[in-house]
């Protein structure tokens, strides 16, 4: 048992070192000078509380040549007005608004991508979320290694804009000092073959070769879906130096909960055996484990220590200085409050493969979502009860 629960450690150790060698690396790469046109496709629906700052920053960019394409799914959207107000504000920009997108899948996200990319005038196409926020040098950054014909996809790591409120620095403290460790150690043992869904930046050619998003339309990690399938064509997928923000709003105990939940059986039914190997990375309950059995105090108190000491260097070395995350910066203590709830998802994301997004419920098959009719629901009931 001791043994078992020194594996977590020994993972802290080894994230720490990936995240200081790529990082490291990559700062001392020079940036090359590779500037082509580019369409930036932002598929949006609502707003939040920092939208319009949101979709400015990418008004500011210093790039010699794109265009700016918003999708919605219909004229009511309320991000429709700031838009309006963007296209007024920035007039020596390309900015476009579209309406309404072709039903291809249950994923409406994919089904205004699939309508942006066949709008889009240029080659490459960066794609990002409606709650991201971008500095002036992003696209020279993101666009850059496409210079190589190798290049499928480059994907980045995101900072975080959090309310006040202890849900979302929870939410943002779980990406910045545990969910990109994971990314990094992938990186570092067998290379990037997914993508993080607040920044992709791809081609047409690649799309093409994959079927373009209308063979994922009906996915519900289509972030995921889209890396692993350019990876599988024979494009390397590139991790960026250049973090985006992205938002995180208030929430209530029940949303942080469900989001938290949703987001851990997608990565589960994506990587079923990655994310049961993530048993071995929760190093609070195995801490926790080690002390209660230790046959002395003075090793249940190295065990807490190391876990305490190991934790903060990981956590601080992937998302402060490498990712520079101010919510963790900010908020490091509320690591082990993370780690602790995260383990009682972890276990809960095993109890069913469904999820609620966008207010509708879905049974996951296969990585398709599969729309969950009230008369469905009721029907299964009892046996989803006796599964478990």
């Amino acid at each position: 048992m001791l043994l078992l629960a020194a594996a977590p450690l020994a993972y802290y150790v080894a994230a720490t070192f990936a995240a200081w060698r790529f990082f490291r690396r990559e700062r001392k790469n020079n940036l090359r000078s590779y500037t082509p046109p580019v369409s930036i496709l932002k598929p949006v629906r609502g707003v939040d509380f920092a939208s319009y700052e949101n979709y400015s920053s990418f008004c500011r960019l210093n790039y010699p040549d794109y265009e700016l394409l918003f999708a919605v799914n219909d004229a009511a959207d309320p991000s429709v007005p700031l838009i309006h107000r963007l296209i007024a504000e920035f007039p020596g920009r390309t900015i476009r608004l579209l309406v309404g997108a072709e039903n291809l899948g249950a994923n409406r996200k994919v089904n205004k991508l699939a309508r942006l990319s066949h709008e889009a005038q240029h080659e490459i196409l960066a794609l990002t979320d409606g709650d991201v926020r971008v500095g002036p040098n992003y696209l020279r950054e993101v666009v850059a290694p496409f210079v190589y014909e190798s290049a499928g996809a480059v994907t980045s790591f995101y900072r975080s804009v959090a309310e006040h409120n202890l849900g979302a620095e929870l939410e943002a403290i779980g990406a910045s000092s545990d969910f990109f460790a994971g990314v990094l150690m992938a990186d570092l043992t067998e290379g990037v073959n997914f993508a993080l869904g607040a920044s992709i930046v791809t081609t047409k050619r690649w799309l093409s070769k994959i079927g373009g998003f209308e063979s994922i339309a009906g996915m519900l990690a289509d972030d995921y879906e889209l890396g692993l399938r350019i990876a599988e064509a024979g494009g390397r997928v590139l991790l960026s130096r250049e973090p985006v923000w992205t938002m995180y709003p208030a929430q209530t105990a029940r949303s942080f909960w469900n989001h938290q939940l949703r987001w851990a059986r997608t990565v589960r039914l994506c990587r079923p055996l990655s994310y049961f190997g993530l048993i071995f990375t929760l190093g609070l309950p195995w801490t926790l484990l080690a002390a209660l059995v230790a046959p002395a105090k003075w090793i249940s108190a190295a065990y807490v220590l190391a876990y305490l000491v190991l934790r903060y260097v990981m956590a601080w070395t992937v998302g402060v200085w490498g990712v520079g995350d101010d919510v963790l910066r900010q908020k490091l203590w509320l690591v082990p409050l993370r780690d602790a709830i995260y383990s009682a998802v972890w276990i809960a994301s095993f109890a069913s493969n469904r999820i609620t997004w966008g207010g509708q419920e879905y049974t996951m098959r296969k990585g398709q979502m599969v729309p969950v009719t009230t008369s469905q629901a009721a029907d299964s009931a009892p046996a989803t009860s006796a599964r478990g």
